[in-house]
This record gives structure tokens, C-alpha cells and sequence, in this order.
């Protein structure tokens, strides 16, 4: 194979997103071959530029058109079909969440398994951005110490009614399993397993429907320990205006400050564990430097994965974000939400099988009866850098 033949399954914002860099031939090797999607008036434009098109993301998978697909899709539909291109011997590439809850994503990992030739990627762009690959470095160089604290206030999520009721699947267990957890912030709790590891336990408040009429969270503040000891406090809404998104970590030899475009570097010249054990006076904290780290402010890009994605099929080119890896975001989102709805402590790793029981629950006794209201276009990829 010398070019890969892309499809693209879900033509939403995301899915009309990857089509447009890949139609402006931005991948080398590459070819947007056919797209599918359930309303026939997403398609048009594609049936005219000789884009083969397709109702059923099935039928796109079973078309022979393909050598591979991006996932794009309501979080559902993500497993079964990425299972279904699996089998079909097709390469994929999969939005965030790779599936809406762990049990899912064990399934969709396990095919993978069945089929280890084939590529299967997953879209958290975020692992390329400037700012989060220099604090990875700072973190995993040693120049942080030992993680002793963190604190992420992401609150700058603002969505209004219209955008909930834009589409029949937003904000409701049966369509999205869930809310700003795993809809807005997927690509943080990425970053934040990414850059510090998986929590032990997590202890959770959430509220559903707190600014808004849906069913799901949009109000949540979790509480997390690791296994060293350390600590952190996860905050997000969609109901907050102005908001707030500022990123502290704390380690033994300082502090990392990301908030407005900034990113700053506390650093002690000594640890401050030694500085405790050592100081002769009561108050005397350790003397610092202060670093202003300079970063881009160009968002991140979906490109840049997409490129590594035809590499890895075409050349082996090692993954900069394997599926198998978005399981851990997806297993946050869903302990966050369970522990709050259970009002308890949750150990890590979760179980996966009782969170799934517990969302089906939540699906069954579901009453919302939701009205789509079809809402102007607007510039979405906005939200890229966070």
C-alpha cells in the first residue's frame, strides 16, 4: 500500500473537521475516499466533489472504498463500530471517548487484540500542544521533584440551552452516557493521567442538571489521591461565565503554573522536603527562581495525529496516542461521575461492570423527551486550545 484510503463515519462538527484538512490534501499519502452520515444534507457536498457517501457508517465499512476510518460519531456508536471495522481488517482512527464507559472500551481493546496488525489510534490531539509537552518534560526530566499537589479549575466550558438542544443525543444517558465530563472534558483527563498518572481513589460532588435542563452532570468538583500521596482538586462546569481554566501542579522542587497563555516555573533551589529537614529557622522556605516558560499559542492539531496515523499504517511509525491508551480518560470521566452519584469513595482501577449497571440504570428510568432545535453555525474549533 502506498496511500491509505480514509473514511470518515459522522459528519458532525468533528467529522466535517477532519474532511476539510483532509479534502485540502494536508496528509500526505492519504485520500478522503467516502464519508457517511445519518441526514442525507450532510453528504451533498461530498457526493460532489466524487466522495463516495453513505447512510449507515456499516455499509461505508463494508463498501471495499476504504482502508481505513475515522470514528466520529455520537460515544456509542464509537464501540460497535469500531469493532465492526476492526473485523472488517480496517485501520481506525477514533474520537474522544474511544467508547462512553470502560466496559465498552475493554471491549472495543479486546478486538483490537484479536486484529494486533491493524492500526487503531485514538484523537487526543492535546499530547501534541507545546504547552503540555513541555510540562510532560519538566515533570517526567525530574526538574518538578515529586508530584505533592494539583489543581486543574477548568471552568470556561460556558454552553447555553440551544447548544444542548442542537442535537437529540447531547446530554442524556442514552445518547452521550454522560456530560462535561465526558463530552467537554476528555481531552483534560487525558492530559491529566498523560502527565501525572492515574489516581488510587477518587471522591466526588457532582450536580446534574445544576445550569441547565438535562439529565447528565454539568457541574462537578472531585477530589483525588495517587499512590505516592499526593492530592488534587478536578473542577469543571458548562454554567460558569466568565470561567476560569488555570492548571497548578505542585512537586518537592516547585511549582507549574498554565493559565491564560501562560506558563510559569516556580522552581526551589533545594527540595522542600530538605529545606524542612535542614533549615535552622521556623520560616525559612527555600529561595526560588522564577522561569516564564514561552509557549505557542496555536491550537492543537488534528492533522498532526491524523499524519502519524497514515505513517503508522504505512510505515510502523509508533503512535503518539494508541487507542488502547484512551481507555484511562474514559475510566476518570466515568469514576468522577460514579462517585458522585453513588456518594462514595471509589478505588482505582473501577469497576467496570458495575458503572456500566449502574449508566443502564440511569438509561432505563431516563424521562427526558428531547426537542432538536437546529442552531446557526459557529467557529467550534474555538475550543481546541484549553
Amino acid at each position: 500500500m502506498k496511500s491509505v484510503r480514509l473514511g470518515i463515519i459522522g459528519m458532525g462538527n468533528i467529522g466535517s473537521h477532519h474532511a476539510q484538512y483532509l479534502s485540502a490534501g494536508k496528509i500526505s499519502r492519504c485520500q478522503l475516499t467516502a464519508v457517511s452520515d445519518a441526514f442525507p444534507e450532510k453528504l451533498a457536498p461530498y457526493t460532489a466533489k466524487g466522495i463516495k457517501v453513505f447512510k449507515e457508517g456499516e455499509d461505508l465499512i463494508k463498501s471495499g472504498e476504504v482502508d481505513a476510518v475515522v470514528i466520529a460519531t455520537p460515544h456509542y456508536q464509537h464501540t460497535t463500530l469500531g469493532i465492526t471495522a476492526l473485523k472488517a481488517g480496517l485501520h481506525i482512527m477514533v474520537e474522544k471517548p474511544i467508547s462512553a464507559h470502560k466496559a465498552d472500551a475493554e471491549r472495543l481493546i479486546a478486538s483490537h487484540k484479536q486484529n494486533p496488525k491493524l492500526v487503531f489510534g485514538g484523537m487526543f490531539q492535546l499530547r501534541t500542544e507545546n504547552r503540555y509537552v513541555k510540562i510532560k518534560k519538566l515533570i517526567t526530566d525530574g526538574s518538578l521533584g515529586e508530584l505533592t499537589r494539583f489543581s486543574w479549575i477548568v471552568t470556561d466550558w460556558f454552553r447555553t440551552e440551544a447548544y444542548y438542544a442542537s442535537g437529540g443525543w447531547r446530554a442524556t444517558w442514552k445518547g452521550e452516557g454522560g456530560g462535561v465530563l465526558l463530552n467537554q472534558c476528555l481531552h483534560q483527563l487525558d492530559m491529566l493521567q498523560w502527565l501525572l498518572g492515574m489516581p488510587a481513589r477518587v471522591r466526588s460532588f457532582v450536580q446534574l442538571g445544576r445550569f441547565h435542563n438535562i439529565e447528565v452532570e454539568d457541574n462537578v468538583t472531585s477530589y483525588m489521591e495517587f499512590p505516592n500521596g499526593a492530592a488534587g482538586v478536578f473542577t469543571s462546569t458548562t454554567g460558569e461565565a466568565p470561567g476560569t481554566n488555570r492548571f497548578e501542579i505542585v512537586g518537592t522542587m516547585g511549582k507549574i503554573v498554565l493559565e491564560n497563555d501562560k506558563l510559569s516555573f516556580t522552581r526551589n533551589e533545594v527540595s522542600m522536603i530538605e529545606q524542612s529537614k535542614t533549615a535552622k529557622l521556623g520560616f525559612q522556605k527555600p529561595a526560588i527562581w522564577n522561569v516564564d516558560i514561552p509557549i505557542s499559542t496555536e491550537p492543537a492539531q488534528h492533522a498532526t495525529l491524523m499524519q502519524n496515523f497514515v505513517d503508522s499504517i504505512l510505515d510502523g511509525t509508533p503512535l503518539i496516542c494508541p487507542g488502547e491508551e484512551g481507555i484511562q480518560s474514559v475510566e476518570m470521566a466515568n469514576v468522577m461521575l460514579y462517585s458522585g452519584l453513588i456518594n462514595q469513595t471509589i478505588e482505582l482501577p473501577m469497576d467496570s461492570a458495575a458503572y456500566e449497571k449502574k449508566l443502564n440504570e440511569l438509561i432505563a428510568n431516563s424521562k427526558t423527551e428531547k426537542k432538536v432545535v437546529q442552531i446557526s453555525n459557529e467557529d467550534f474549533t474555538k475550543s481546541f486550545t484549553r
